[in-house]
Order: structure tokens, then C-alpha cells, then sequence
């Protein structure tokens, strides 16, 4: 069973620290969603299976939320200067962030197997 506490606290843990990853854009990111997935993994108090998976379910759901915002904003700013080819570019912008989403919820996910070990 889903430890939901322990997703959204990982969740949290990621959307601050991430805050302050655009000091360091590229490896501050992954080094967020890392320290989620291994507070996510520590909270969920099981084996390395279920520190993987609450890891990367708070991994993908900040992926998610950050992918939506990210293309609502293309979208936005892309609608004023484009007109109706703006709303294109943002259904871009949220597929490729969806990609990356993905991409960066298997660091969570390796996180979470960290923090069910020190668990």
C-alpha cells in the first residue's frame, strides 16, 4: 500500500530544495529530486522495493506538476508574441517536460532505495 505521506513530504522536500537548484541548473535538479526520493524512501519504513517506488512517485509527481506549469507558461507567453501557434508550442512544451519528468523520476526512485536502506 501507497505511503501518501511519505510521496507528498518527498514531493515537498524536492519543490524546496529544487527552489534553490537554479544555482546550479542541471545537477542541482537532479541532486533535488534525489534528496525527495531519499526522504520518500526513509518515510515509507520498508524494503528497498517500496523506497524505490514511493521515490519515484515523488519524483513523478513533481515532475508532473513542474511539466504543467512549464507549458502553461510557454503557452502563455508564446499566445501573446504567436497568437494561436503559442498553444502549440506549450502541448510541445508539456510532452517533452513530461519526457523529462520521467527521466528525472528514476533519480527519485534511486533516492528512495538510499533512504530505505538507512531506514
Amino acid at each position: 500500500m501507497t505511503n501518501w505521506r511519505a510521496v507528498l513530504v518527498g514531493f515537498g522536500v524536492e519543490v524546496v530544495v529544487g527552489i534553490f537548484a537554479f544555482a546550479i541548473p542541471v545537477i542541482g535538479h537532479a541532486a533535488a529530486g534525489f534528496l525527495g526520493g531519499v526522504v520518500a524512501g526513509y518515510m515509507a519504513d520498508g524494503g528497498l522495493g517500496r523506497g524505490a517506488w514511493h521515490g519515484l512517485l515523488a519524483g513523478a509527481l513533481g515532475g508532473i506538476v513542474l511539466a504543467l506549469l512549464f507549458g502553461l507558461v510557454v503557452t502563455l507567453v508564446g499566445s501573446v508574441g504567436l497568437g494561436p501557434v503559442g498553444g502549440l508550442l506549450g502541448a510541445g512544451a508539456v510532452v517533452v517536460g513530461l519526457f523529462v519528468a520521467l527521466a528525472l523520476a528514476i533519480d527519485s526512485a534511486i533516492g528512495g532505495v538510499v533512504g530505505a536502506l538507512v531506514a
